[in-house]
């Protein structure tokens, strides 16, 4: 296990991409509605790989239908709930404010193991889980403490704390339930259910008045989070997670917002404020602090 040029390089791309999709996701507000972008992006990404992966898939088709119900729930959590709730935040919320919150997953990851998978956790992992927590209200305070006393808080925050636990709860699945087959075939599987998941939230959707507006941006936008956020760049976090371990990966994940905070100043606008800095700053510091092994080992 190295990290060397080409490891780092396939790194750097997946929060690139993600950081990507948080901006189209912003940009297509008014364009597509919230709904029907999580499942026309689900979609044709299901679509996209299918035609790769179609032989592997026969192949281990035995052992995706005997594990069918961990399937669906990490199709369900990790595709569907996680992408969807992304998109909702998006509606009221920023790329950067998205992104960060995103990356204080790490931490999440730490209380759904302790309260459903009985995974025990040191008084340094909780310390460390605490100041990424304080990062993350203070993003969400904008700075501002008074803002969380009086509950003013952002629609879209709130909602991408809720993808955040989606996503923990999917993470672990994978540790501790991954079916035992190769990335084409188990994330081919995942989409699948992910859009079946989406698909009649996305018709009621329509049926209440919600409507696309076909612009040549929204083929571009759709385009764009259907490959790189959603095939492409799992293909190089897979990659670069055999070359490098598991470790070193969830550093390069968090460069996630400052991707976000640099193409949203130039393509959106909305330049980072200084408040993003310090709940950075903390949500890093939290996520190392968590990581850090005792002295004894």
């Amino acid at each position: 296990m190295k990290l060397d040029a080409r490891t780092a390089a396939l790194l750097m791309l997946p929060p690139l991409f993600w950081a990507g999709n948080a901006v189209v996701g912003r940009a297509l507000v008014g364009l597509v509605p919230p709904f029907a972008l999580s499942f026309l992006r689900w979609a044709l990404a299901g679509m996209i790989l299918t035609a790769f992966v179609w032989r592997g898939v026969r192949e281990h088709w035995p052992a995706l239908r005997a594990r069918w119900r961990d399937i669906l729930l990490m199709g369900v959590l990790g595709v569907g709930a996680y992408n969807t709730f992304q998109y909702l935040a998006l509606q009221t919320s920023t790329p950067i404010n998205v992104t960060l919150i995103a990356a204080s997953s790490p931490v999440f990851a730490l209380a759904v193991g302790a309260l459903f998978f009985r995974e025990r956790v040191r008084a340094g992992q909780w310390a460390g889980a605490a100041v990424s927590i304080a990062g993350v209200l203070w993003v969400l305070a904008r700075g501002d403490a008074g803002r969380l006393a009086s509950l003013a808080i952002a629609p879209g925050d709130l909602y991408m704390l809720v993808a955040n636990l989606t996503w923990t709860y999917y993470t672990w699945l994978l540790r501790t339930r991954r079916p035992d087959m190769p990335l084409g075939p188990l994330l081919a599987a995942q989409i699948a259910v992910g859009a079946l998941a989406v698909a009649p939230l996305a018709a009621t959707e329509a049926a209440l008045g919600a409507r696309i507006v076909w612009t040549p941006a929204t083929f571009a936008g759709l385009a764009y989070i259907a490959v790189l956020p959603s095939i492409v760049a799992y293909y190089c976090w897979d990659r670069g997670v055999a070359h490098a371990g598991a470790v070193i990966p969830v550093y390069f994940a968090n460069l996630t917002p400052l991707f976000a905070a640099l193409l949203s100043t130039v393509l959106l606008a909305e330049a980072p404020h200084l408040y993003h800095g310090v709940g950075l700053v903390l949500i890093l510091a939290g996520i190392h602090i968590a990581s850090r092994r005792p002295a004894s080992q």
